[in-house]
């Protein structure tokens, strides 16, 4: 029916002004096609302009547009509105991040995080090859030992999912993580040795419970539980292996 309408309720929440977040309701008009972030965009245009909030390509890609829907986190811009219709929808920044205003959260810790943990190509200054030889190249087993993990968007889904977030603020988090291993995995690269300070510490792989709704929610199947599962494996294997008296210098 053109007259049906599906309420949103949406967190408010001005830190300067507020002593508190609360919650406003909104009808919208209700279109089978229309996904949460159209209903979200409705109101910013024809309600309330002051609505607050991150998106960016509308397309799954970019990844900024993560909210709580109705308690769980998602891409409000793959979520379509006939999932709950007629029931309301409750919105809501993502869990475990400190709010900037409204729906909109901040993101420092998580890119601290993430840049711990070095998420780029390092080679040794001294085996690097001159440009005139060309890239280098990799056979299609070693993209794929990879390429999983490559697909983060860095929408921090997993990081409102993960009970530890919320629990431990130091916690490195399964797309730091997640996108470590990326670049261990990676043939072309030579700073496993560097990462691992990072990935195999108290703060990191060791404070995973595996709970695995990091791996549940991700929008691109990146499972980072099972990234954090094989490192966990493969820094077991490094203290073994450093206790052989044939590895000691």
């Amino acid at each position: 029916m053109p007259d049906e309408k599906i309420t949103l309720e949406i967190l408010r929440y001005h830190p300067e002004t507020d002593e508190e977040p609360s919650f406003q309701t909104f009808e919208v008009p209700y279109h089978e096609d229309w996904v949460v972030l159209d209903a979200i965009n409705w109101i910013k245009e024809h309600v309330d302009g002051t609505l607050t909030y991150r998106w960016s390509c509308r397309m799954g890609v970019c990844g900024s547009c993560g909210m709580m829907v109705n308690g769980t986190p998602r891409l409000t811009c793959a979520v379509f509105l006939n999932e709950f219709h007629p029931e309301p929808i409750k919105i809501e920044p993502l869990a475990y991040f400190p709010v900037e205003r409204d729906l909109v959260t901040v993101m420092d810790s998580f890119m601290e995080k993430l840049q711990s943990v070095k998420p780029w190509l390092i080679r040794n200054e001294d085996e690097e090859k001159p440009l005139e030889e060309g890239e280098y190249l990799q056979s299609p087993a070693e993209l794929a030992s990879y390429k999983q993990f490559s697909m983060c968007i860095n929408c921090m889904l997993c990081y409102a999912a993960c009970p530890v977030t919320g629990l431990e603020s130091e916690f490195v988090g399964p797309a730091a993580i997640a996108l470590g291993m990326r670049y261990n995995r990676d043939s072309r690269d030579q700073g496993r040795e560097q990462r691992q300070e990072v990935i195999a510490s108290h703060d990191a792989i060791w404070n995973c419970t595996f709970v695995g709704e990091c791996s549940v929610v991700c929008p691109k199947d990146v499972d980072p539980a099972g990234a954090i599962q094989q490192a966990k494996v493969e820094s077991t294997i490094d203290w073994y292996t450093s206790l052989l008296p044939w590895t000691k210098k």
